[in-house]
């Protein structure tokens, strides 16, 4: 298996959710796990983990995200939603869907009791709303436990309505203090009433009061050397924070939110942004910018480059850790329906943790990758004999199908990420067939050319092949007038082959400089080969991406023509390269394609003619 594109470096050691895109950001695989350096690295090993899939998974997957989790549970649950709304094609999908349980509590019961249900059964839409839902959990055992930590910590009621009606004394659990017997009337519907809500607000997350108030009472029994009641009470404060030990990646309403949280380092700023929505987990994106702005303002410039200016519908609800700089006005422009909170406790509180734990990992992950690209480029400034790193690099690719409609991409790096804005794609214009070198010299000619006009040129060049074409982008440049631009050439690693009978050993990736006398090889593990690795990549996909665009254009053209299908057109493209090939050729070369014959040929010229 080869070596995947993917890496883990900066993969946290931490529980959560990965998932593998493709080129084109198409995610092919959703996976959790307890630790995700762990099970990527897994990913890695020759012959994978094991299954099947994942020579295949590996061998397209071009990046992986990673989403961190608190616990191994909320993972489980992250996965379940991601699946259902990304549909990846290498996981399972079983055809009930179901979800999974959740607790009810019936608020129109005299003492309502906790139950079970399925996320969006039918149970849940009752009329008049008196119904509050709480969870999801990830398996029945998990549940069960919640239930019976719960019990122990307030006693509420558990029997069904048909042994509650026709108690006459108090059962035992009453008596091992796991229940409070409004059955028999030993606690009245407002005591009842009070507990239910203490047990509502400790599903919801907000545990504050009653933590302290065990940890008192077991403080209090340690100190008069009554050890036995002490550890009750402990038992009972871990039963407690095992029970708020619940999912953060569903919530118990459906409103639409927004949760953002901020990590900074210096001027390196990340913020995570969590999008919740109809109860789910729905979106994670990361955000990172440079700045040096209190955080009140700090947050006024990323809500409104983020929701201002209709660049994305914001929800009803945002959740920030304090709130931005004018706020009253900002949530005016934004939508006048639009609310920002900031939470102290309970569930939006957890989804604000939710989202700094990944805003910090993020942070962490961009301060070493930002020390590898600093060390790439100083090494690349090294080998290139360049007086300082590079800032800006761009990078050529040249695409086209058997000689015809020849396209070509340049891609821009800054610092070492991709600057979407400085991408251009190209038609060549004034080559004929199949000349990659000429096409290579009218690209970067133009771009070059535009870039001394503008005065935006780069720093460095990078051409997508060896010596022949480094030799034909050198004489563009100096035609473009742009003699003080350095450019190199990166020819792919080859393996071992036989030219003229004779055996030509193998090499890795090979940097081809101006004027030397022999590429220069490249280290397998030299952040310099890893970093030009991703820009040629980044330009190759970009070409392809429009070359199949022009594509899917020259072939409408014959599908519109009746009784052309898939392998006629692919045979008459093979035969005349394009579409003006075969509207030159006559009608007796274009029958003469199999498949074809007189009748269709010439229904081809008349509809090619207009």
């Amino acid at each position: 298996m080869s070596e995947p594109a993917w890496s883990i470096d900066g993969v946290p050691e931490k529980p959560g959710v990965y998932l593998f895109r493709d080129a084109g950001g198409k995610v092919l695989y959703v996976g959790k796990a307890a630790d995700l350096k762990a099970r990527l690295r897994s990913y890695r090993r020759p012959g994978g983990d094991g299954r099947l899939l994942v020579r295949f998974l590996v061998a397209e997957a071009q990046s992986v995200e990673t989403i961190v989790t608190r616990t191994e549970q909320e993972a489980v649950l992250l996965e379940d939603s991601l699946i259902k709304k990304e549909k990846p094609p290498h996981n399972i999908r079983l055809k009930d869907d179901k979800s999974f349980l959740m607790l009810r509590l019936d608020l129109g019961e005299r003492f309502p009791r906790f139950k079970f249900v399925r996320a969006h059964s039918p149970k849940e839409k009752q009329p008049g709303g008196r119904s509050r839902f709480f969870g999801p959990f990830a398996s029945t055992s998990s549940l069960r436990r919640t239930l019976s930590d719960l019990h122990r910590v307030i006693p509420l009621r558990d029997c069904p309505d048909s042994v509650f009606d026709h108690r006459t004394r108090p059962c035992l659990k009453h008596q091992i203090g796991l229940c409070a017997a409004p059955c028999v009337g030993l606690i009245g519907e407002p005591e009842y009433r009070e507990m239910l809500e203490r047990a509502a607000r400790v599903l919801s997350g907000d545990v504050r009061e009653l933590e302290d108030e065990l940890e008192s009472r077991m403080r209090a029994a340690a100190a008069e050397l009554a050890y036995e009641r002490a550890a009750a009470w402990r038992d009972r404060l871990g039963a407690l924070r095992r029970t708020v030990e619940r999912q953060g990646v569903r919530t118990s309403d459906t409103k639409d939110r927004d949760v953002l949280a901020l990590a900074r380092a210096g001027r390196e700023a990340v913020v995570q942004r969590l999008g919740f929505r109809d109860g789910f987990l729905s979106e994670s994106r990361t955000h990172l910018f440079q700045s040096e702005l209190p955080e009140p303002e700090l947050w006024h410039s990323v809500l409104t480059a983020l929701y201002g200016a209709g660049r994305r519908e914001p929800p009803s609800e945002i959740v920030l850790p304090e709130l931005p700089a004018d706020a009253e006005l900002l949530q005016y422009a934004l939508g006048r329906g639009l609310e920002f909170v900031v939470p102290a406790g309970g569930e939006r509180r957890r989804m604000l943790d939710l989202a700094a734990e990944n805003a910090r990992t993020a942070l962490a992950q961009r301060e070493r990758e930002g020390a590898l690209e600093d060390a790439a480029l100083a090494e690349l400034a090294r080998l290139c004999d360049l007086d300082e790193p590079p800032e800006v690099i761009d990078c050529f690719d040249v695409s086209n199908f058997q000689g015809a409609h020849v396209v070509a991409s340049r891609v821009r790096f800054r610092h070492g990420h991709a600057d979407k804005a400085g991408y251009r794609r190209f038609k060549v214009r004034n080559v004929e067939g199949q000349d990659d070198f000429a096409s290579m010299r009218e690209v970067v000619g133009r771009s070059l050319r535009r870039g001394v006009e503008e005065f935006e040129l780069p720093d460095l060049v990078v051409i997508d092949g060896g010596p022949a074409q480094l030799a034909s982008a050198l004489a563009a440049r100096d035609e473009a007038g742009a003699f003080d631009v350095p450019i190199v050439g990166l020819a792919k690693a080859r393996s071992e082959r036989k030219v003229a009978g004779a055996k030509k050993a193998a090499s890795e990736e090979r940097l081809c400089l101006p004027n030397a006398a022999e590429p220069l090889e490249l280290s397998r593990h030299s952040p310099a080969r890893h970093l030009l690795e991703r820009i040629r990549d980044e330009a190759h996909r970009f070409a392809i991406t429009y070359h199949r665009k022009e594509r899917g254009k020259i072939r409408s053209v014959l599908d519109s023509v009746p009784g052309v299908g898939a392998a006629k057109r692919k045979a008459l493209l093979r035969r005349f390269g394009s579409v003006a090939g075969i509207r030159e050729a006559s009608i007796e070369e274009v029958a003469a394609v199999p498949g074809i014959g007189r009748e269709l040929a010439e229904r081809l010229r008349e509809r090619l003619a207009r």
